[in-house]
């Protein structure tokens, strides 16, 4: 079965909805500019709940400073670098971590990989999301998909998620065209921005279930 990071959680009960969906990774966005954004404090209230699932802090070119705080607060299995991080940051940043490091990288075209190979075998997780909008102030998040099928030209050694513009209707084609064997979903799940909605996640792990001939 394709295995779901749900992210951009906010509350308890989106917390207990993703075990209930059976989420391998839970996602907790400590960035002020989004819709999703949780204190350092709460992202740790929040991973104390979810314990099955592993721990994502989720930072964009997050300073040694936050990353400290996120530890202290919510020793997360993994933090997801998703700025402008290079290799030596993802390398530095791996101390904060229980288990290690997801880089983000955007994607809109083939020419976007070559991006992915200084960090093959240095991050721990590749995660591959859609480019985000022209003066946008975050890296991720919008809804905004992709020609999913240039990942399937992909020759990694690190493991990587699918990411960008997923639902419920979308996301096993989206699996399907790209080769994915991990996916990472957050307004795809939601009713309104940092919404999260417990049918919607229900349904996107549905998508996904093995089918019964």
């Amino acid at each position: 079965m394709t295995e779901i990071k749900f992210c951009g959680l906010k509350t308890g009960s989106d917390v207990a909805a993703a075990r209930e969906a059976g989420a391998r990774w839970t996602g907790y966005v400590v960035f002020p500019p989004s819709p999703r954004h949780v204190s350092p404090a709460l992202a740790g209230e929040l991973a104390h709940l979810a314990q099955g699932t592993e721990t994502v802090a989720v930072t964009v070119n997050a300073d040694d400073d936050l990353l400290a705080q996120i530890r202290d607060a919510m020793q997360p299995d993994w933090i997801q670098l998703h700025g402008q991080e290079d290799p030596q940051r993802v390398i530095a940043a791996r101390g904060y971590a229980k288990r290690g490091i997801i880089k983000a990288l955007p994607v809109a075209e083939d020419a976007d990989l070559a991006a992915a190979k200084p960090f093959d075998g240095v991050a721990d997780w590749l995660l591959f999301d859609a480019k985000p909008p022209k003066g946008a102030d975050r890296p991720g998040g919008w809804g905004q998909g992709y020609d999913y099928s240039i990942l399937k030209k992909l020759r990694l050694s690190s493991p990587w998620l699918l990411s960008g513009g997923l639902s419920p209707t979308n996301v096993l084609a989206a699996v399907n065209a790209a080769g994915a064997q991990a996916v990472d979903v957050s307004s795809g799940i939601e009713t309104a921005p940092g919404i999260k909605s417990a049918e919607l996640m229900k349904d996107f792990a549905g998508a996904l279930a093995p089918q019964t001939p």
